[in-house]
């Protein structure tokens, strides 16, 4: 098993590459069929984010480790519009589409670490990490 795949985000059927691929990531690392299925959600909304408004992009899963833990870390990057208003972006209910705005939030409470790096014009990173508890 690698300890890094890339995947491009250009369609749908990229999206469910990367759910697939960080799935198996953290099958590797014991994490729970709820920790596999939290992480898959989180990587569907940030993939489906590229789709939507940038376009293309791309997924990076990483195995990582840090005081005794291991887990993936997923950096989610586009060279799209960028997020205006990071702070309105990150409330629940807030959306520049047809969604229910629930996407970035509900993300980082899917997750152990969410960051955020964006600027209108030049693109945005999200940088997520599921920690197992096995």
């Amino acid at each position: 098993m690698p300890d890094e795949v890339r995947v491009a985000i250009r369609s749908d059927a990229d999206v469910v590459t990367a759910r697939q691929e960080a799935r198996t990531m953290g099958a590797s690392l014991g994490f729970s069929s709820t920790d596999l299925t939290l992480l898959a959600t989180a990587i569907s909304e940030v993939a489906r984010n590229i789709t939507t408004y940038a376009g293309e992009g791309e997924v990076q899963l990483r195995l990582v480790s840090a005081g005794g833990r291991e887990g993936i870390e997923v950096i989610a990057a586009d060279e799209g519009p960028g997020i205006a208003d990071v702070e309105l972006a990150m409330q629940d209910g807030y959306t520049t589409g047809n969604g229910l705005g629930l996407g970035l939030p509900g993300t980082r409470r899917l997750v152990d670490d969410f960051e955020l790096r964006t600027a209108p014009g030049a693109g945005t990173t999200i940088r997520l990490v599921k920690w197992s508890r096995a």
